[in-house]
């Protein structure tokens, strides 16, 4: 036998030495689909919804975000499990397991709820980007679209995903502007237990808007959709029907990348209002409309750098929402008319999926430089997501629980009961929303 060459290293199993393996070995690399879908729910859009909460009530509004993580965690959980289970996203599962006229209901309202939304989300980047930058809003708009859709058209999924776990960082920057002004740390304790408004229209409204924009339909197709990429990455992956073996790591492993996703959401979530009620409504400040409103104002009352980690982290997680936004509903009506999908795909092999990214992130820009206000934009997306979320989340948790869907890897009877909780919550706020007065 010929000697090894002692010159020659032997293989090794171990991780990389150096920056490429501390990097592989931080937590963060190693999360999958719900980190990037925690942080997309807190879009630009999300952010101006929990200031307005803060702003014009203080601390009492901090109870929301606890209230919100077991229902919202419950849900997105049920919905990976969905896929990786079966192998189809949401659309795919509907389609085979209910009427045609639910599939097309629940993805043409998705669509254009979406469509309203990234036209929200892209004018708070290019509002913030005029703030940062000095250049008009309407160009920074233009630039952060064209690089979005790049992004996502150009780049493969298991680079892209990479790059969009990265900017989850930017959601730090919310914990961050707290050290910068005087939190009254006991107080928030007890207004987060006890709160203290009256539950008049306008705090009912305050409400609604938080868990319509904390529990989205665009959410739910994603963190599916996101499992059948992952599968696809790895061709000795496969669907747990098919492969039951794998299920207990891979199921433990939703539990916690979801559970743990949405409670980076929500923590921060729970960060901006804080900040916003310990700045804004101490000063008088109580009526915000957008969050680069919310960042302008900040800025004489906790100074430029309060501000500018403020508007920094609005740029960072709009640059997420927007692309999960899009691809959401790319992923919906691709499955539900049968084409190719998939982020890791290149153009020629998905044309139709990506078409629908491009239609939809265009025509959110498009709504820029139409009379249609940003604002009036996003109160219709939340209507429309408002109307959709109930009847979507009683599908998933009967999806969840079909055996002839899950096998034998149905939703556990603790998730099935805070899914339906889940479901009441978003119809009650759902009735309210749509209530005159």
């Amino acid at each position: 036998m010929k000697p090894a060459d002692p010159r020659k290293a032997p293989p090794t199993d171990d991780p990389p030495r150096g920056l490429r393996g501390l990097l592989r070995r931080l937590p963060l690399v190693h999360l999958g689909p719900g980190l990037i879908t925690g942080v997309a729910d807190d879009d630009p859009s999300g952010i101006a919804t929990y200031s307005q909460a803060g702003a014009q009530f203080g601390l009492n509004m901090l109870w929301t975000m606890p209230l919100a993580y077991p229902l919202m965690a419950t849900i997105q959980s049920l919905c990976a499990r969905i896929g990786r289970v079966t192998g189809q996203g949401l659309a795919a599962n509907i389609r085979s397991a209910f009427p045609p006229v639910v599939l097309k209901a629940v993805v043409g309202l998705l669509l254009i709820a979406n469509v309203l939304n990234i036209a929200a989300d892209v004018a708070a980047m290019g509002e913030v980007g005029e703030l940062v930058t000095g250049i008009n809003r309407h160009l920074m708009t233009v630039v952060f679209v064209l690089l979005t859709l790049g992004l996502q058209i150009f780049v493969p999924y298991h680079r892209y995903v990479s790059l969009l776990k990265w900017l989850c960082l930017s959601l730090l920057a919310y914990a961050a502007v707290l050290f910068t002004v005087k939190v009254p740390w006991g107080e928030v304790a007890l207004r987060t237990v006890f709160p203290r408004f009256v539950p008049d229209a306008a705090a009912a409204a305050v409400v609604v808007g938080v868990f319509g924009t904390t529990i989205s339909p665009y959410l739910f197709f994603w963190q599916a959709s996101e499992e059948v990429e992952d599968l696809g990455r790895n061709p000795e992956a496969k669907a747990l029907l098919h492969r039951p073996a794998a299920a207990s790591a891979e199921l433990a492993r939703i539990k916690w990348d979801t559970w743990s996703g949405m409670f980076y959401s929500d923590i921060t979530a729970f960060f901006i209002i804080l900040a916003t009620a310990v700045t804004l409504h101490v000063s008088g400040v109580t009526d915000i409309n957008t969050a680069a409103q919310a960042a302008t104002a900040l800025k004489p009352l906790a100074g430029n750098f309060a501000f500018l980690l403020f508007t920094l982290g609005i740029l960072g997680v709009g640059l997420i929402g927007v692309p999960v936004l899009a691809g959401s509903g790319a992923y919906a009506l691709s499955e539900a008319m049968g084409w190719p999908f998939g982020l890791e795909k290149k153009l020629r092999q998905a044309r139709g999926f990506y078409a629908v990214i491009a239609v939809s992130v265009l025509a959110g820009l498009v709504i820029q430089f139409s009379p249609i206000s940003p604002m009036k934009a996003l109160f219709w997306s939340a209507v429309i997501n408002g109307v959709v979320a109930v009847p979507l989340m009683v599908v998933i948790l009967l999806l969840s629980t079909k055996k002839s869907v899950m096998g034998p890897f149905t939703a556990s009877r603790p998730l099935v009961v805070m899914g339906w909780i889940a479901t009441a919550v978003m119809g009650a706020a759902a009735v309210r929303m749509v209530m005159p007065g």
